[in-house]
């Protein structure tokens, strides 16, 4: 009896391991359309409601449905907390890696480890990049009343702006300023994000804002603009901006070589202004179909007019030319990765 009792549990475990093996292998059979159908994507978002990357994840949510085989459906969640890194650990470590999970994080979050930066456990070049919905152009700006009007100013008069935690542009580019550039940015910690610390330059709490996109501020604050509401002290272009006449670029207000590369890498992130990135390990078919669907949407007669109704700037960057600027940029000489992350630490 015991020793048919070995042979009956062995049979039952071989059998048991069969049916996972066929499980797995059905699954792996399934077409992106077949494994999609009736399912629910996760789509996160690393800052708030309201912010100006959740009104892209939310733009893009109501019209990528449609290209995505199977067509699931998309729930939009916030996960909020250090600058983005939140979301990236828990992308890397904890979501499914079956493409039912992906999210917009913030544009800095993949430069993190290439600078060394400690306690970061994520291979950027490992994740599944979907995308880019535009690039950026940034700005400085200072609120009208305040004694900075200009970048010489900036180099003699201390302003007050907001920082949205250790991670995010909002503090990483300012500080690098501050060293490379000679500013005065005095950075005031604790923000939700740049969006909800916008309103407190109109009670007088805060002076300006160091680094905001041209898209944000054009969709979020356009008046502002418009209604000269604001000095604006310098912008992040590599060429003359069309719509920002006779306002410098920080590029060329840097005269030290070294100095000059090591923030160009920092702002490298601008290419990749508003990025959606998956787990690592995504079925490469499944990979492909959120990729194709993602750029499709950005073409999307439907999605483009609904963009342009709410001020939002489109301008597509591909899972591929994220990979390549992140290659590019974990490859650049050591002394000016160097340079950047001593920056950071001098702050």
């Amino acid at each position: 009896m015991h020793a048919n009792s070995e042979k009956m549990m062995t049979r039952r475990a071989a059998l048991a391991g069969a049916a996972i093996m066929i499980g797995a292998s059905l699954a792996q059979a399934q077409t992106p359309a077949e494994f999609y159908k009736g399912k629910q994507i996760q789509m996160m978002v690393y800052s708030g409601a309201g912010s100006t990357y959740d009104t892209y994840a939310r733009l893009l949510s109501r019209h990528m449905i449609r290209h995505i085989p199977g067509s699931p459906n998309i729930v939009v969640q916030n996960m909020v907390g250090a600058g983005g890194l939140k979301l990236v650990d828990y992308l890397n470590r904890i979501a499914p890696k079956d493409g039912t999970v992906f999210g917009t994080v913030s544009r800095g979050n993949p430069f993190d480890p290439i600078m060394g930066k400690k306690d970061i456990e994520f291979d950027p070049l490992k994740l599944t990049w979907i995308g880019s919905m535009n690039r950026e152009v940034a700005i400085a700006l200072s609120w009208g009343t305040s004694p900075v009007k200009t970048f010489e100013d900036l180099r003699k008069i201390e302003l007050l702006v907001p920082g949205t935690g250790a991670g995010a542009d909002s503090e990483i580019i300012p500080r690098a300023y501050n060293v490379l550039a000679g500013t005065k940015f005095k950075i005031v910690s604790g923000y939700r994000d740049t969006s909800e610390a916008s309103l407190q330059l109109e009670t007088g709490e805060l002076q300006g804002i160091a680094y905001w996109s041209m898209s944000a501020i054009m969709s979020l604050k356009p008046d502002w603009v418009l209604n000269k509401k604001v000095n604006i002290l310098f912008h992040t272009g590599v060429s003359e901006a069309p719509d920002l006449p006779g306002v410098p670029r920080i590029r060329e207000l840097i005269k030290d070589e070294t100095d000059r590369k090591a923030l160009e890498f920092l702002l490298a992130r601008e290419v990749m202004g508003r990025p959606f990135v998956g787990p690592p390990g995504i079925p490469a078919d499944r990979a492909k179909a959120l990729r194709d669907a993602f750029d499709a949407t950005m073409k999307d007669p439907e999605f483009l007019k609904d963009a342009a109704r709410g001020n939002v700037e489109v301008n597509l960057v591909t899972a591929d030319e994220i990979n390549t600027l992140l290659r590019d940029a974990a490859a650049l000489p050591p002394a000016v990765i160097e340079r950047a992350r001593q920056t950071l630490e001098r702050n």
